[in-house]
């Protein structure tokens, strides 16, 4: 009978990592400790021999001060007295010193030219330490900078994704160091966010177009059953009502479209003049508003923002649209606003309207939020006015700022960079 062959055998996992080869001597690593290490340890010992060779100089130059003679004789003889002369020591040039006087002179005049040396070599040895540490710091500053000019680099990188898009990539050259490895991984960090956020916004515009298209029929069928003269009334207010639900549906899609689409920083950008935004803004509301006996008032002064104008347009849209429709019943009114302020453009919205307390200005901008209550249901929305509003404030760098007035109703505040 023949044996059965044994099962194959999968083959063993290897133990390194394919993607990321190992240097043979990972102890030779170009680190950034061992660069610092030898740049500040090569900088001291260069200090050092400096400071050594300058030392060595002045002591020299004090020795062959200090070795000078103290004094010449001038005249001797047999039988006569000695003369000496001396321009360092004035007190051995008299005419007749006893042995004793004259070499008390003498040790004097040597402690004295040998204190002047030392003084002397310790203020030039000062000066020059001095100096040597102003060039020390100097140059220990330009290292320093060179040194950490790459973080510098992917400091810069990340304001400028931060502030434009998520394409721009750091890709640091040089060593194989940790600062390159910190930029390697920031750039596939950038890499794995801007995939997310691609399939993201094509997610949005697949499942937006595949939601509003049902949408749409459904309105159409609905409109072309209420145009029949001979339908039932209970057929009709049925219809009414189902088209008002569908409406709401599609006003739903499309700000949850708009709220996914303005979360990303906007990358092309155009002059756009608030002051206009906010005039279209308030002509779109003005029949809402008058049916409602709501007077749409202020001052609107040129203030010209760097940004998107459709969704600037639909900032000041919202904001009107909220201060109308959230408003007191009789002698209400709307205050639109724009000016530039401390180098700013800003849009104000000003309304009469129910007291809101402070401790729930933060919820009013939380999607399908609303005042003292958590989902929607009211017919003057879906929910997600405030949320675009901030979403597209922060797509532009600006931000918004709620503030409950004294009687009642809000004071919006959007601010955005010129």
């Amino acid at each position: 009978m023949a044996a059965t062959p044994a099962p194959a055998q999968a083959p063993p996992k290897p133990t390194w990592d394919p993607r990321r080869p190992q240097a043979p001597f990972p102890w030779l690593r170009p680190t950034i400790r061992i660069r610092l290490t030898l740049l500040y340890g090569g900088m001291f010992l260069i200090a050092g021999i400096l400071l050594l060779s300058i030392i060595y100089l002045l002591a020299a130059q004090a020795i062959s001060t200090g070795n000078q003679p103290l004094f010449r004789i001038v005249s001797f003889s047999q039988g006569s007295q000695l003369k000496v002369s001396s321009a360092n020591c004035p007190a051995i040039n008299a005419t007749s010193l006893s042995l004793q006087d004259f070499n008390d002179s003498i040790a004097h005049c040597v402690d004295q030219q040998r204190q002047e040396a030392l003084d002397n070599l310790l203020s030039r040895s000062l000066l020059a330490l001095l100096g040597l540490a102003v060039i020390a710091f100097a140059f220990g500053y330009a290292m320093a900078g060179r040194v950490l000019s790459p973080l510098g680099r992917i400091t810069r990188t990340a304001r400028q994704v931060a502030g434009s898009d998520l394409s721009r990539r750091i890709e640091l050259d040089g060593p194989d160091d940790e600062l390159k490895e910190l930029a390697d991984t920031f750039d596939d960090m950038l890499e794995r966010l801007q995939r997310a956020f691609t399939a993201q916004q094509r997610f949005v515009g697949n499942a937006s177009h595949e939601l509003r298209t049902p949408l749409a029929i459904n309105r159409t069928l609905l409109e072309v059953h209420l145009s029949d003269p001979h339908a039932p009334v209970e057929l009709q207010q049925l219809g009414k009502t189902l088209l008002a639900t569908n409406e709401r549906s599609e006003q739903l899609v499309e700000g949850l479209l708009l709220l996914a689409r303005s979360d990303n920083q906007i990358v092309e950008r155009k002059p756009v003049d608030l002051a206009e935004v906010a005039t279209q803004a308030v002509d779109q509301v003005h029949a809402e508003a008058e049916a409602k006996g709501v007077e749409i008032r202020g001052e609107r002064k040129p203030a010209v923002t760097q940004g998107n104008g459709v969704l600037l347009e639909r900032i000041a849209l919202n904001l009107v649209q909220n201060a109308v429709r959230y408003n007191v019943p009789e002698n209400g009114w709307v205050e639109v606003d724009t000016e530039v302020r401390h180098g700013q453009a800003v849009l104000t919205v000003c309304n009469t309207g129910p007291v809101v307390p402070a401790y729930e200005i933060d919820n009013l901008f939380e999607p399908f939020r609303r005042l003292r209550t958590e989902r929607t249901g009211s017919d003057k929305g879906v929910g997600l006015g405030l949320s675009i509003v901030r979403s597209v404030a922060r797509a532009h760098g600006g931000h918004i700022l709620a503030q409950p007035r004294e009687g009642g109703g809000l004071e919006m505040r959007v601010t955005l960079p010129v």
